[in-house]
């Protein structure tokens, strides 16, 4: 049984109502625009402190960094707060990048968007036997943007290193056609993005006979 409770951000005694930042009175998290900036122009804040977005240390690394350069070194660069590569390390890994399904709806209109997904088999149980169609990978398209790929999910082994890759690869922009022309490695998991062909649209069976 997995019970996720959340947390709460402890803002509440460190101050803030003394300078009129504003504070999300639910959970104690700290609203902010694009670029960090609290209600209170002289003010920011990073990391899991802020109000919707995501609580990850590596995000919370790359929005300070960026901050400082913006501050300081004369950059405009802003903190990218969708296309963030994150795992679940559960036994059988969930890695994704980018726009959930019902999300990415709600962004773009789902006769906007193209879905494709499949079932698949790892190499690595073909010879325990396990069920062929437990491991799942979909990539959500937007159609109005040269199908360029705006999310990507894949359950199975080693989903964290998988989803690592592809990220660097949606961010330079990712079409489905350029994962058709790309070679995939046969037999490994990350191949799957490379050979998606039906549409979860189109109602086709997606369950697999082999690896």
């Amino acid at each position: 049984v997995l019970i996720a409770i959340g947390r709460d951000a402890c803002t509440r005694n460190i101050g803030l109502q003394t300078i009129g930042v504003e504070i999300n009175e639910k959970n104690g998290k700290v609203p902010v625009n694009d670029e960090e900036q609290t209600n209170v122009p002289y003010v920011y804040a990073i990391g899991d402190i802020l109000d919707g977005k995501l609580e990850l240390t590596p995000v919370a690394i790359q929005a300070g960094r960026l901050l400082a350069q913006r501050l300081y070194g004369g950059s405009s660069r802003k903190c990218d707060y969708i296309n963030v590569p994150t795992t679940v390390f559960t036994p059988l890994e969930y890695g994704c990048c980018g726009y959930p399904e019902e999300r990415a709806i709600d962004e773009y209109g789902k006769q906007n968007l193209e879905v494709y997904h499949t079932l698949f088999w790892p190499l690595e149980w073909t010879v325990p036997g396990r069920d062929n169609n437990t491991c799942y990978a979909k990539i959500i398209c937007n159609k109005q943007d040269n199908n360029r790929v705006i999310g990507l999910h894949i359950l199975g082994p080693n989903a964290g290193e998988v989803t690592q890759g592809f990220a660097a690869a949606i961010k330079c922009g990712l079409t489905k056609e350029l994962l058709d022309e790309t070679i995939g490695i046969h037999p490994t998991c990350a191949e799957v993005f490379t050979t998606m062909n039906i549409t979860k649209s189109s109602g086709q069976d997606i369950t697999q006979k082999g690896c």
